[in-house]
C-alpha cells in the first residue's frame, strides 16, 4: 500500500542496483497485548536529497520525475504544471531522459496512483505534490548573468522562475526580488544585500531540496496516518533498511554521513554479536573474559564526530564568515594528519589524472576511503533563504503552505534561531536511531549482489568479497574468530567423531558428555583449543577443521581396509570357479581323447549299428505302457464324471432346501414385523391406560384430602353444637332462676337450633362432591 508511493519518492536508478532506496528506512509493526496487529508506522534517515540536482553518469534521478514525463498526459502536463514533455530540456536530470529495461515509469505512475487513492489523497493533495516535483525541475533551468556595475546578478530568462512561482503560488516579482536580492539582517536592521550568480544558485538547490525533503515527510506522515489504528500498542517488530557502505571513486559529504551511520551501525553489531557470544559463554558455564569488540571502530568514530573532529570543524568552519572549502581541508590536515591512525594523506602520485582527486583518507573498518571536501560547506550549511521561505509560508497554494508553517521570520529585535548544520542534524538522527536499537532485540540480515551487469548466474568473487567486507561480515568473522567459533552438542559429538578414539570408550552405555571428554582427551586436544560447557563443546577456529581431516582419513582407512576384504572375496569366488572350469577341461580332454580312440575300433561300429535296433524292442515296451496308462485315466475320468453327477445332484438337491428355507425364513421374518407392530400398538394402549391410572390415583388422592377436610370441618361444627347446647342449657337455667318467659326463651333457642342446622346443610353441601362413575 505504501511501498509505491515510497519508492516513487525515495528511490533512484544507481550504478549497481535499478530501484535502489535512497533513504533509510525504519518500519515497524505494532501488536497488541493479545499479540494480534495493532498498527504500524515508518521513519526514514538519511534521505540523499544532493540526488536531486545531480546525479553520477548512468544514474537518475527519483523515479517519480520520469513517472511525471511518462504517465501524465502532454496537455496536463504543458497547461496544469507548466512543463515541457520532454524531460531531457531539464538540468537537475543530468544524464537526460535515461530509459531502465527493469523499470516500466507508465506501469509504475498507475502502482503509484492507485497506491495514493487507497491512502486516502485528495485530489487537491495529489496535484498539490505534482506541481511542487515540477517547480524544482523548473528551478535547475534558471539562468543568471553576471552584473558588470556591481557584485549583483539578474535573470537571463525569467520564464522558469515565473512557471515556478506560478506552480508555487507565490508573486513572481516578489520570489525573484528575494532570490536576487534578499533582506537579510545586520545588527538590529533589516538590509537589502545582492547575491553573485554562485549564491543565487546553490539558493536555489538548497530551496529544491528543501522541498523535496518536506513533501517526502509529509508523505511519511501521510502514510503513518492510513497505517494508524486506535488499538493499543505492547510490542513491535521492526525492520531497519539503510544504505550500505559506500566507496566510489569520488567520495563526498554524503559518502561521509553515509559511512559514519554503517560504523556506528558495525559497532553496534560488533557489541551486540559478541555479547549474544558472552551470554552462550555463560549459559553453558565456560569461564571467559569479556571483550568488547566494539571498541574496536572508537577511533574512526571518534576522528569523525568527536570535537576537534571532522564534523565538528566542518561546523566550526560554517560559522567562520570567509571561511573556504580550502581553509577547511588544511586545518583539517593540519589537525590530524601523522597524528591519529585513521587518518592520512593521499601521496601526489596515488591522485594524479584523477578528475575529483581526494583530499585526505579515512581508514574505515571496510577501506580506506578518500574524500573530496569541495562544496562540503555549502552542503552542511545548506542555506536557505528565508525571504523565500516567508513566500512559501504565505503561499495561496494550502499545501505549500502548511509545508512551511514552521518558517516564521525572526524580526528586528528578535534573536534568530539556532543554526543548524546539516552534520548537527544528521549526528542528531543518527543518535535516535541508536538509541531505539540498543532498546530492541536486533537480528542481522546482509544482502549481496553477484555482479554489476544484473545478469542471472554470473558472480564475481572480487565484488562478493568487498561486498562481505563493506558490510562488515568480514568483521564479523574475525570477532568470532577470538572466541570459539564452533560449538556442537555432545550426542552429535560422540555420534561423528567417536570413529576417531573408538578404543577408548568402553562398551556399554555412557553419557555423552564423559563420551566427548575421553574422545578429545584421546586426541590431545588442550584446555586452550576445546572447552567443555553444560550442553555442547566449544573450539576454537580451526579445530574443528581439523577434526573433519582426521575423520576423513579414518574414513578412509576403514574403507581401504573393507575394500581389501571384499576384494579378497571376490577374487577367491573367482579362483574357486576357475578351479572348478579346470576339472571339467580335464574331464573333457579326456572323453575327446577315448573318443579318438574308439572311433576306428570294430566293436565300437558293431555297437553304433547295433544301438538303433535295440531302440525298436523299448518303443513297443514303451507302447503298451502308454496303453495301460491310458485305460486307467479313461477309469478315473469315468470315476470323475460319476463323482461330478452325484455333485451336481446333491447341490440341486441343497438349493432346492435353501430356496424353502428361504421361504420359511420371509414367512417368520413378516410374522416377527406384525408381532413387532401389535407391540408397539399393546405399548401404546398399555401407556395410555397407565395415563388414565395415574389419573384416577390422582382423583382418589384428592377424595381423600377433601374427606379427611370434610371430617375435620365436622368435628368443629360438633364440637361447636357442644359448645351451643352448654350455652342452651345454661340459659335455661338462667330463665328458671330468673322466673322468665321460658316458653319464648325455648322458641328462640330452637330458631338458633334451626339456623345451626342450615349453616351445617349449607356448608356440607359445598364440600361434598359425588364421585365419578
Amino acid at each position: 500500500m505504501c511501498n509505491p508511493v515510497l519508492e516513487a519518492y525515495g528511490n533512484a536508478k544507481t550504478v549497481r542496483n535499478d530501484n535502489s532506496s535512497r533513504f533509510g528506512k525504519f518500519i515497524r509493526v505494532h501488536f497488541g497485548r493479545d499479540s494480534k496487529l495493532a498498527s504500524a508506522d515508518i521513519e526514514y534517515y538519511l534521505l540523499e536529497k544532493a540526488r536531486l540536482t545531480y546525479q553520477n553518469p548512468e544514474e537518475r534521478n527519483f523515479h517519480i520525475f520520469y513517472q511525471i514525463f511518462k504517465g501524465l498526459p502532454k496537455d496536463y502536463l504543458t497547461n496544469t504544471l507548466l512543463m515541457d514533455p520532454d524531460a531531457n530540456n531539464y538540468k537537475f536530470l543530468t544524464n537526460g531522459d535515461v530509459q531502465v529495461p527493469s523499470q516500466d515509469d507508465v506501469e509504475l505512475w498507475k502502482e503509484n496512483e492507485e497506491a495514493m487513492v487507497i491512502l486516502n489523497f485528495t485530489d487537491e493533495e495529489k496535484e498539490s505534490i505534482l506541481k511542487l516535483m515540477c517547480g524544482c525541475l523548473l528551478f535547475g533551468n534558471i539562468d543568471l548573468k553576471q552584473n558588470k556595475r556591481d557584485e549583483g546578478c539578474e535573470v537571463d530568462n525569467p520564464v522558469f522562475i515565473e512557471k515556478a512561482a506560478a506552480l508555487f503560488q507565490i508573486p513572481a516579482a516578489d520570489f525573484m526580488k528575494s532570490l536576487l536580492k534578499p533582506r537579510v539582517k545586520v545588527g538590529t536592521e533589516m538590509v537589502q544585500k545582492s547575491q553573485n550568480s554562485e549564491q543565487v544558485y546553490f539558493a536555489t538547490k538548497a530551496l529544491c531540496k528543501s522541498i523535496f525533503e518536506r513533501v517526502f515527510k509529509w508523505l511519511i506522515a501521510k502514510c503513518n496516518t492510513a497505517l494508524d489504528t486506535k488499538k493499543p500498542r505492547q510490542n513491535y517488530c521492526g525492520v531497519l533498511d539503510i544504505a550500505g557502505f559506500e566507496i566510489f571513486d569520488f567520495n563526498t559529504f554524503e559518502q561521509l554521513c553515509i559511512n559514519l551511520t554503517n560504523e556506528r551501525l558495525q559497532q553496534f553489531f560488533n557489541h551486540h554479536m559478541f555479547i549474544l557470544e558472552q551470554e552462550e559463554y555463560k549459559k553453558e558455564g565456560i569461564v571467559w573474559k569479556f571483550i568488547d569488540f566494539g571498541l574496536d571502530l572508537e577511533a574512526s568514530i571518534e576522528l569523525m564526530e568527536k570535537p576537534m573532529g571532522i564534523l565538528p570543524m566542518l561546523d566550526e568552519e560554517c560559522i567562520m564568515p570567509k571561511a573556504t572549502d580550502q581553509s577547511y581541508k588544511d586545518k583539517v590536515i593540519q589537525q590530524h594528519n601523522k597524528k591519529h591512525p585513521k587518518f592520512s594523506v593521499p601521496s601526489m602520485k596515488s591522485i594524479k589524472g584523477l578528475e575529483h582527486p581526494p583530499h585526505f583518507n579515512i581508514h574505515h573498518y571496510a577501506g580506506v576511503v578518500g574524500y573530496n571536501v569541495d562544496d562540503w560547506l555549502t552542503k552542511n550549511a545548506d542555506p536557505l533563504n528565508d525571504n523565500v521561505l516567508d513566500l512559501f509560508r504565505k503561499s495561496a497554494m494550502p499545501f505549500m503552505a502548511t509545508l512551511y508553517e514552521d518558517c516564521t521570520p525572526a524580526g528586528p529585535k528578535e534573536r534568530k534561531k539556532t543554526f543548524q548544520t546539516m552534520a548537527m542534524m544528521h549526528k542528531k538522527s543518527l543518535n535516535e536511531l541508536m538509541t531505539m536499537l540498543h532498546s530492541t532485540s536486533p537480528n542481522f540480515i546482509r544482502c549481496l549482489v553477484p555482479n554489476e551487469t544484473k545478469t542471472p548466474g554470473k558472480v564475481l568473487a572480487e565484488l562478493i568479497l568487498h561486498q562481505l567486507r563493506c558490510n562488515g561480515v568480514l568483521e564479523g568473522i574475525r570477532i568470532v574468530r577470538q572466541g570459539f567459533p564452533n560449538r556442537i552438542p555432545y550426542a552429535d559429538f560422540k555420534q561423528r567423531y567417536q570413529i576417531l578414539a573408538a578404543s577408548a570408550i568402553p562398551a556399554g552405555f555412557i553419557e555423552a558428555k564423559a563420551a566427548t571428554e575421553l574422545i578429545i582427551g584421546a586426541l590431545g586436544l588442550t584446555d586452550d583449543e576445546a572447552k567443555f560447557g553444560n550442553t555442547k563443546v566449544f573450539f576454537r577456529a580451526g579445530i574443528l577443521g581439523r577434526l573433519e581431516d582426521l575423520r576423513d582419513e579414518k574414513i578412509t582407512e576403514i574403507l581401504t581396509a573393507f575394500q581389501a576384504l571384499a576384494r579378497g572375496w571376490i577374487a577367491r569366488k573367482i579362483f574357486s570357479k576357475l578351479m572348478e572350469q579346470r576339472v571339467g577341461v580335464v574331464v573333457l580332454q579326456r572323453n575327446i581323447r577315448q573318443h579318438f580312440i574308439l572311433r576306428n575300433w570294430p566293436w565300437w561300429k558293431l555297437f553304433t549299428k547295433v544301438k538303433p535296433l535295440l531302440s525298436v524292442a523299448r518303443q513297443e515296451e514303451e507302447i503298451r505302457a502308454k496303453e495301460e496308462e491310458m485305460k486307467k485315466a479313461m477309469e478315473e475320468a469315468e470315476a470323475t464324471a460319476k463323482a461330478k453327477k452325484e455333485l451336481e445332484e446333491k447341490f440341486e438337491k441343497l438349493q432346492n432346501e435353501r430356496n424353502e428355507i428361504q421361504a420359511e425364513l420371509e414367512k417368520e421374518r413378516q410374522a416377527a414385523i406384525d408381532a413387532e407392530e401389535m407391540v408397539f400398538k399393546l405399548e401404546g394402549k398399555q401407556k395410555d391406560l397407565e395415563e388414565e391410572n395415574n389419573e384416577l390415583i390422582d382423583r382418589i388422592e384428592e377424595e381423600e384430602e377433601n374427606n379427611f377436610s370434610v371430617a375435620e370441618m365436622k368435628r368443629a361444627v360438633e364440637a361447636e353444637l357442644v359448645k351451643a347446647q352448654e350455652e342452651i342449657k345454661a340459659a335455661g337455667d338462667k330463665l328458671k332462676a330468673a322466673g322468665g318467659d321460658i316458653q319464648g326463651k325455648e322458641q328462640e333457642l330452637k330458631d338458633k337450633q334451626w339456623y345451626q342446622r342450615r349453616v351445617l346443610f349449607f356448608f356440607f353441601c359445598r364440600v361434598w362432591r359425588p364421585s365419578p362413575g
